[in-house]
């Protein structure tokens, strides 16, 4: 089980005001799947499985947004690793507006191995990361994968080498990177976008 040490000061913050006696802890009711429920999602649809994979998002209304735009663009699943990452917290689930009662979504113990065994299934996996192709002109027919990096870091070294490829979005200001949910969001319905230009 994750933990972390904190001042006092931190812990009367997360109480809101409840005795904490120097420790709190967060549990959630929220079910998660398997990633096979995520196949047959997509086979019962008639569709090729199109998955998100957030790699080590820490901020519950990252995860929250995310899940909400997985929702609306008609992923299938979410692929989260329960370390180094935020579990579907009650922030999350409010901060997804809803969406997290239908986004399936599976709580793997390592997020590469998750990774390997999709790729096994015929899935492509791409990091959606500074320096790749860019996404609109890419290919993104089939059975697809998006990694979205954590914030301030990306996606993790041994990660990006996993994936088939690393999908950028154009950027045109002076800012280098967007936030984890809004480039989630951005790759998600440039997928859309493809689809509905080759259909």
């Amino acid at each position: 089980m994750p933990y972390r040490f904190c001042d006092k000061k931190s812990l009367d913050r997360a109480a809101e005001g409840a005795v904490h006696q120097g420790c709190i802890g967060y549990a959630s009711d929220f079910r998660y799947c398997d990633i096979d429920d995520i196949f047959a999602l997509a086979e019962s649809r008639n569709e090729q499985p199109f998955i998100v994979i957030p790699d080590g998002i820490e901020d519950p209304h990252n995860l929250g947004s995310i899940l909400r735009s997985c929702e609306c663009g008609g992923v299938h699943g979410v692929i989260i690793g329960k370390n180094r990452q935020v579990a579907v917290t009650d922030t999350v689930i409010k901060v997804a507006e809803g969406a997290a009662e239908y986004v399936k979504v599976a709580r793997v113990v390592n997020v590469n191995d998750a990774i390997r065994e999709i790729k096994d299934r015929g899935v492509w996996v791409y990091a959606l990361d500074m320096g790749g192709e860019d996404i609109y002109k890419a290919n993104l027919s089939g059975a697809v994968a998006l990694v979205v990096g954590a914030e301030g870091k990306g996606v993790s070294k041994l990660t990006k080498q996993l994936c088939d490829g690393v999908l950028s979005l154009p950027l045109r200001g002076k800012i280098n990177s967007l936030n984890a949910s809004v480039a989630a969001a951005l790759g998600i319905y440039a997928r859309i976008a493809h689809d509905d230009i080759n259909s």
